[in-house]
């Protein structure tokens, strides 16, 4: 099967092409970045596509990172892998952001609870947390950063994620330390791929996994006091 991942939910901006059965990415490119991820990525997923030798109609289907992540960001990355799909006439998966900082881990059957864990700001994190074996513990939500430290009641974790190091600062004295700290700005390219290659778009669709709504909101019409649509 032959993948095209694409991320562009926090501060990285990436693409690679998967052949599952080579075992491994054939190409791939992250370039760090907070913002511009709408000017950069579809040079880079053609930079990307060259270098692999895959013609788009070649691909088997496109995935995506859903979230929770930045809202612009989401948007474009989303938008492309639609775009792409359509274009390809392939299917298009998502894969959340959580679980693509999560897998590597998982997959090396850690004995370790696994926190994975994103920054929300405004002292929230965005957290799930898996056994060792991949079993969910917590379901992916968004909480105060005091709150999500009560996962220490499972024990010594593995913490992952752009906030691994906030949980880490902030670890209950009491607690046992976390087992490892693996503070991360965007999850592997090359994971967004497998997981991508593993789900199915009925169970994966390609939309945004926010947790939470936007902090921007319409603004109110003048005379009625009703929100108004905002600007595609």
């Amino acid at each position: 099967m032959l993948i095209l991942s694409i991320d562009t939910a926090l501060d990285a901006c990436a693409a690679a092409v998967l052949d599952t059965s080579a075992g491994g990415t054939i190409a791939q490119e992250s370039q760090a970045m907070k913002r511009g991820h709408a000017e950069a990525l579809m040079p880079l997923i053609a930079r990307v596509m060259k270098a692999s030798g895959v013609a788009f109609a070649a691909l088997d289907r496109i995935a995506a990172t859903t979230g929770p992540g930045s809202f612009t960001g989401l948007r474009v990355g989303l938008s492309a892998a639609r775009g792409i799909a359509l274009a390809a006439g392939k299917p298009v998966v998502g894969v959340t952001t959580l679980t693509a900082f999560a897998a590597p881990i998982v997959s090396g059957n850690s004995e370790h609870p696994v926190i994975s864990a994103v920054d929300a700001r405004h002292d929230h994190v965005y957290f799930q947390v898996l056994g060792g074996d991949g079993g969910s513990l917590i379901k992916p939500n968004v909480a105060p950063v005091a709150a999500a430290l009560d996962a220490a009641r499972f024990g010594a974790p593995h913490l992952v994620g752009n906030a691994a190091n906030i949980l880490a600062d902030r670890w209950p004295a009491e607690a046992p330390p976390p087992f490892k700290v693996d503070q991360q700005a965007a999850p592997d390219i090359a994971w967004v791929a497998w997981l991508g290659a593993a789900v199915s778009p009925e169970s994966s669709p390609a939309r945004p996994y926010y947790l939470r709504a936007p902090d921007a909101k319409p603004p109110k019409d003048p005379l009625s006091g009703a929100p108004q649509p905002l600007a595609p």
